[in-house]
Order: structure tokens, then C-alpha cells, then sequence
């Protein structure tokens, strides 16, 4: 049997959604070991001038419980 325990991670970026989202799991990962999945729970976009000025991910990342914390 697996436990998986999810992290809510909020990411953003001046280029795009991908690269918020990229951003967010790379954020992540450097504290989190065994990430499995995400969820994009939520995308916006922030605007000024009438053009996009950012992009915004609200995400759930999945990690197995058991190799969540970092060893070493």
C-alpha cells in the first residue's frame, strides 16, 4: 500500500503557464524527494497595460510519504 501526502504550491512566471508550473515543481523538489504527480488546481494571469505581465499556477503536488523528507 502507498500513503501519498500533497503540498499546495502557488508559482509564477513572466513567461508563461509552463513555466510558472515548471518553476513551482522545481521549487518543490529541491525540499520534497519521491514527487509523483501534479494538479494545476488554478491558472490566472495578471495584466497591465492591457498585456499579461504574469502568469500564475495554484498546484498540488503528490509526494509517497514514505520518501518525503530529504536524508543527507
Amino acid at each position: 500500500m502507498s500513503v501519498a501526502r500533497n503540498f499546495e504550491v502557488s508559482s509564477t512566471s513572466n513567461v508563461s503557464f509552463e513555466d510558472a508550473i515548471n518553476k513551482g515543481i522545481q521549487g518543490v523538489s529541491d525540499d520534497i524527494n519521491n514527487i509523483k504527480g501534479a494538479w494545476i488546481k488554478e491558472q490566472k494571469v495578471e495584466i497591465n497595460g492591457g498585456k499579461i505581465s504574469a502568469y500564475n499556477v495554484m498546484m498540488i503536488v503528490t509526494a509517497i510519504a514514505g520518501d518525503v523528507g530529504k536524508t543527507g
